[in-house]
C-alpha cells in the first residue's frame, strides 16, 4: 500500500510516518522545502527531517496543489493521500493569517480531488485528513452562549474551514475523506512547548511553574498517537464511509497532568522535578476541551511505561 503524505516534518508527522512505515506502507512524503535546508528551531526539526527519511520516500519543494504536487498524483499509484500539513505560522496568535492558511492548506483542492477521483485501481484513494481538537465542533468541552463547542482561535477556525472545503470538494467528486483529531501531543522530538519546558528547566536544577493548571486539557503521548492514526488509516481503507476519530490520552486539569509528569520522570532521572501550580484566575481560553475516543493501547501494541522510558532517555540526551 502506497501513501502520499504532507507533513513529515512537523512533531507529529514524524511519528505518523514512522508508525506508516513500520506497519509496512510505502510512504512518499513531500516537504516544502529543498533538501539541505536549515532549520532555525534549536535543531529538533532538523533531527526529525533527518530521521524521518529513514522511513520514507523524501520529495523536496513541493507543496499541497503545486504543479509538482499533481505531477506526483498523476504518475504515483497512490492508495492512499494523508494531508497532514497545515499552515502553522503564529498559530497562537489572535492574528494568525485564517485566511492565507486556508487558502494554502487546500491550494487547488478541486485539481487534487479530480486526480484522486480519477484513479485507475479498484479503489479509489480516500483522504485522510488531520484536524485539531481546537477547531469548533471537535471534542468535548466548554460551550459558549449558543450552546456550541467554539474555535479555540483563528488557527482553530482555519483548521474548521479547511475541513468543510475538503468535504464539499471530496463529496461531489465521489472521493472518501476522514478526519483525524489532534489533542495535546507531547514526547520525544517535540518543539519546545511546555513539557520541553518542564525537563528543561528540572535538568538545570529549578523549580518549573504551571500558570494554568486549571484548564482541562487531553494530553496523549505522540506514540500512542500515531499507532492509532495507523489504525485509522487501515479503517478508512476498509471503510470508506469512516469520518472523524479522535484518540484522547490523559484527560485532566494541566496542573494534575503537570504533577503526572514530574512523578513519572522522577522515577526514571534521580532529578526532585519540583513543580509550583499557580492560582489561576483568568480563563481567557475555554475551561475543557478534550477528544473523546479511546484508544485500545494495548491493541495497538502501545506499552505506556517503555513510552514515558523514552520521554525521559530523549531528554537526557537533550539537556542531560
Amino acid at each position: 500500500m502506497n501513501i502520499l503524505f504532507t507533513g513529515a516534518s512537523s512533531f507529529t508527522g514524524y511519528w505518523f510516518v514512522k508508525q506508516l512505515a513500520e506497519a509496512g506502507w510505502n510512504v512518499t512524503a513531500t516537504f516544502t522545502r529543498k533538501n539541505g535546508t536549515v532549520y532555525a528551531d534549536g535543531g529538533v526539526r532538523e533531527q526529525r527531517v533527518a530521521r524521518v527519511q529513514e522511513f520514507c520516500k523524501p520529495v523536496w519543494d513541493c507543496r499541497f496543489g503545486d504543479e509538482k504536487f499533481l505531477d506526483l498524483l498523476k504518475t504515483g499509484d497512490f492508495n492512499l493521500l494523508c494531508h497532514h500539513a497545515a499552515d502553522v505560522t503564529d498559530y497562537k496568535s489572535p492574528d494568525f493569517d485564517c485566511s492565507g492558511a486556508v487558502a494554502n492548506n487546500t491550494r487547488d483542492i478541486q485539481n487534487v480531488v479530480r486526480l484522486l477521483a480519477e484513479h485507475r485501481g479498484v479503489q479509489t484513494p480516500p483522504i485522510l485528513l488531520t484536524q485539531s481538537v481546537f477547531a469548533g465542533g471537535y471534542g468535548a468541552g466548554t460551550l459558549n452562549a449558543d450552546g456550541e463547542l467554539p474555535h479555540f482561535s483563528p488557527y482553530g477556525l482555519s483548521k474548521a474551514l479547511t475541513a468543510q472545503l475538503f468535504r464539499y470538494y471530496c463529496d461531489q467528486a465521489g472521493v472518501p475523506v476522514g478526519e483525524f483529531v489532534i489533542p495535546n501531543p507531547f514526547g520525544p522530538y517535540e518543539e519546545p512547548r511546555f513539557t520541553n519546558y518542564l525537563m528543561k528547566t528540572w535538568f538545570a536544577g529549578n523549580k518549573a511553574g504551571c500558570n494554568t493548571p486549571a484548564y482541562v486539557r487531553d494530553n496523549i503521548h505522540v506514540e500512542l498517537m500515531a499507532r492509532a492514526y495507523v489504525s485509522c488509516a487501515q479503517q478508512l481503507m476498509a471503510i470508506p464511509d469512516w469520518t472523524v476519530y479522535g484518540p484522547h490520552g490523559y484527560i485532566e486539569t494541566q496542573g494534575a497532568f503537570a504533577e503526572r509528569f514530574a512523578r513519572e520522570m522522577r522515577k526514571r532521572l534521580n532529578l526532585p522535578c519540583e513543580l509550583e501550580l499557580a492560582d489561576q484566575t483568568e480563563f481567557t481560553e475555554p475551561r475543557i476541551r478534550i477528544n473523546v475516543d479511546t484508544p485500545d493501547a494495548a491493541g495497538l501494541g502501545f506499552d505506556e511505561s517503555k513510552a514515558w522510558d523514552d520521554v525521559a532517555a530523549f531528554y537526557q540526551s537533550l539537556y542531560g
